[in-house]
């Protein structure tokens, strides 16, 4: 018996939308990255992108748990010396709450070509609107 290798040109990608307002940062994190990388199918094949797009909405309702609001930063350095730049998550939060969101899962995401083209299918809003309409997304619970 063979096994099943999924081909790009084969694949059927869905549409999710995930509201974000009152879920836990790293749990929703998680559940995306599962989502993009398709591991939540039975025709998942680690070599090929077989993930689904997933629509964030409601990102600046984020919750963190415990301390992190003031106490975690986001690091990333210039390239130049003594240039390592931090940004406390609470004005990351207040300026751009999307990137918030989109780096949590980029974490969780293969550092490769592969990961890159995984990132590419997650859509994050701030607010409640987005402009995915005409692909027919699913609410998407969990």
């Amino acid at each position: 018996m063979k096994s099943f290798m999924a081909k790009t040109e084969e694949l059927e990608r869905k549409w999710y939308v995930i509201d974000a307002e009152g879920k836990v940062l790293g749990r929703l994190a998680t559940e995306v990255a599962t989502i993009l990388s398709g591991k939540n199918k039975p025709t998942y094949t680690p070599h090929v992108d077989t993930g689904d797009y997933v629509i964030i909405i409601n990102a600046e309702k984020i919750k963190l748990t415990g301390r992190k609001l003031e106490q975690k930063n986001y690091s990333y350095h210039t390239g130049y010396p003594g240039g390592l730049k931090q940004i406390p998550y609470k004005d990351l939060i207040e300026s751009k709450p999307e990137k918030i969101i989109e780096l949590a899962v980029k974490g969780m995401l293969p550092k490769s070509s592969l990961g890159r083209n995984m990132i590419k299918k997650l859509k994050v809003y701030s607010g409640p609107e987005h402009k995915h309409e005409a692909q027919m997304p699913e609410i998407y619970e969990f």
